[in-house]
């Protein structure tokens, strides 16, 4: 296997996006813009050494009972250093790290970031074919182990071996390294990491953030949340979902303490309302239906839970008004935020703080650009080129600006299809444009998610968009979660709805409200009723799961 330098990633020339005569002008003059200058040049160790000297003792990191201060964070990220230049790490090289959400995870992010290494996690959980596929796909220069259960990373560690993928191990008992180098080199341009997310074609694709990207997305979450060195941030997510990144850095840029929340506690409400407590956290980012099990636990916690909590950030699927007044309702005190953005954008592109008047939208907003992005709405035309919507006309969003990535690694057709030279701003800090594949509306500055274009079906003839079928039934108090899937082909094909409840309600009421606000259509012939509805490992609704499951049989039409 050739290892990637991701120096040969930046050479790529951009596919031309087809405009319509006029559509620069017109896209400029309705593009939604926020600009502020910010240092992403800095590398991120370079932070967290200087919070080292003024403040060694200060706590960094905490995961459970075990607390890592700022100086002995910098010996562990020294002493991963000196292990990873020992292999031959060196600029450009792609690493894959495995291991658990862990006080080891900035730890090898850092280390990597010294050395301008880029890292590529890697799912325990993953199976050894999916491993090898990444391995194979991102040409990866070797493998980080720095699990602390050996059974955690064993397919990992076979599958590397397969690949002929050497593999380091790493200990939290690694401290000690040599000296640290400080950094004036500017690292704009580095690939600082790949997150690899599901195709089209059913084989995962590796996005590619740059250093300036991260640094600008990191820099946007302490300007909007007022971030500062006594803020906690909760670190929640996968290790291969794109908010890890924020969770597990952005506390350190400003000298506060990243909390670490496992896996087994994020299973039980009541446990991930005790570690929140007990961990002092400030600010927690969760999937909506996290966000659910948490408010309803909040509820029959009694007293005052989460006291000490900030923001609530909800993302990676639609915040619903029902569920946003939920958290309104239980947590007063606390800043509900609706966040946005593709992980080929360095994360959110775009933050909105729910207000009460919010609940009464068919759907909730998800904000304003954060800083140095630019938001385009373009709509195709009868020639298939590209013009601008007009005020109020659904569009496709395009992300211009610092957080735009460099494409997908080693995957030049892919990225030709969703990554344009931007015709709109000769002085992007990047150049490059990328095509989201969703659909919004913009008003009064703000962004209205309006669902996935490729959530578009055709049922019985009829063109719809799923996604508005299920904000419709969300708007239902008795609804706790819901998604509407396609089941079966062709002239066959027809809509099921799969729903978890809070209250005791029949499928013929839920199906006469949607017929009283949708065309019949649009209205599920069939129904599943679930405790739950199955999710990913990331937390969201597992809607491929959905499909294969069908509704049941004694809930068949109505």
């Amino acid at each position: 296997m050739t290892a990637t330098r991701h120096s040969d990633q930046e050479a790529l020339r951009w596919a031309e996006l087809p405009l319509a005569a006029g559509a620069v002008d017109r896209a400029n003059a309705l593009a939604l813009r926020n600009v502020r200058e910010v240092d992403t040049a800095t590398s991120l160790l370079e932070h967290v050494i200087r919070h080292a000297e003024a403040g060694p003792d200060r706590p960094a990191i905490s995961e459970g009972d075990r607390v890592l201060s700022y100086r002995a964070l910098v010996g562990r990220v020294a002493a991963a250093r000196d292990a990873l230049l020992a292999e031959g790490v060196g600029p450009g090289d792609v690493v894959a790290a495995v291991g658990t959400r862990s006080t080891g995870t900035p730890v090898v992010f850092l280390a990597l970031e010294s050395l301008g290494a880029s890292y590529l996690p890697v799912d325990t959980t993953w199976p050894a074919d999916r491993v090898r596929d990444v391995l194979d796909r991102s040409r990866a220069a070797l493998l980080v182990d720095y699990a602390e259960n050996d059974n955690a990373s064993g397919a990992a560690r076979s599958a590397a071996e397969a690949e002929r993928v050497a593999v380091l191990r790493l200990t939290s008992s690694a401290t000690g390294g040599r000296q640290l180098p400080r950094e004036p080199a500017d690292r704009s341009l580095e690939a600082r990491y790949t997150i690899f997310t599901s195709g089209t074609t059913g084989r995962p694709k590796g996005a590619t953030v740059q250093h300036r990207g991260m640094l600008n997305h990191l820099w946007a979450k302490v300007v909007d949340l007022e971030l500062g060195a006594d803020d906690v941030v909760a670190f929640t997510a996968p290790l291969v979902f794109d908010i890890s990144i924020w969770q597990m850095l952005c506390p350190l840029l400003v000298g506060g303490r990243v909390a670490v929340v496992d896996d087994a506690t994020m299973r039980f409400p009541r446990w991930l309302i005790g570690a929140l407590d007990t961990g002092d956290v400030t600010v927690v980012e969760l999937v909506p239906t996290v966000v659910g099990w948490l408010v309803d636990e909040a509820k029959r916690h009694g007293g005052t839970p989460l006291s000490g909590l900030r923001h609530l950030l909800s993302t990676g699927e639609e915040l619903h008004p029902a569920m946003a007044g939920r958290v309104l309702d239980a947590l007063p005190h606390v800043s509900v935020v609706n966040a946005y953005g593709p992980t080929e954008c360095s994360d959110d592109v775009t933050h909105h703080p729910v207000v009460r008047a919010d609940l009464d939208r068919p759907r909730l907003p998800v904000g304003a650009p954060v800083i140095n992005t630019s938001l385009y709405l373009l709509a195709p035309d009868a020639d298939g080129r590209w013009r601008a919507a007009e005020p109020g006309e659904t569009g496709e969003l395009f992300v211009g600006g610092t957080g735009v990535g460099l494409g997908y690694l080693n995957d030049r057709d892919t990225t030709d299809r969703a990554f344009f030279r931007d015709p709109f701003d000769p002085g992007s800090p990047t150049g490059r444009l990328y095509r989201t594949g969703d659909l919004a509306r913009f008003d009064q500055g703000l962004v209205h998610y309006l669902g996935r274009s490729d959530r578009q079906v055709k049922v019985s003839g009829v063109r719809m968009e799923l996604d508005e079928i299920e904000a419709v039934l969300n708007r239902h108090p008795a609804v706790g979660n819901c998604a509407v899937v396609v089941s079966g082909d062709g002239e066959q094909s027809e809509l099921v709805a799969h729903y978890s409840l809070l209250a005791q309600v029949t499928s013929d009421e839920l199906q006469r409200v949607l017929s009283s606000a949708l065309p019949p259509a649009m209205v599920p012939r069939r129904w599943r009723e679930w405790d739950a509805l199955p999710l990913t490992h990331n937390g969201k609704v597992d809607h491929r799961a959905l499909r294969l499951a069908g509704p049941t049989s004694r809930e068949d039409a109505c």
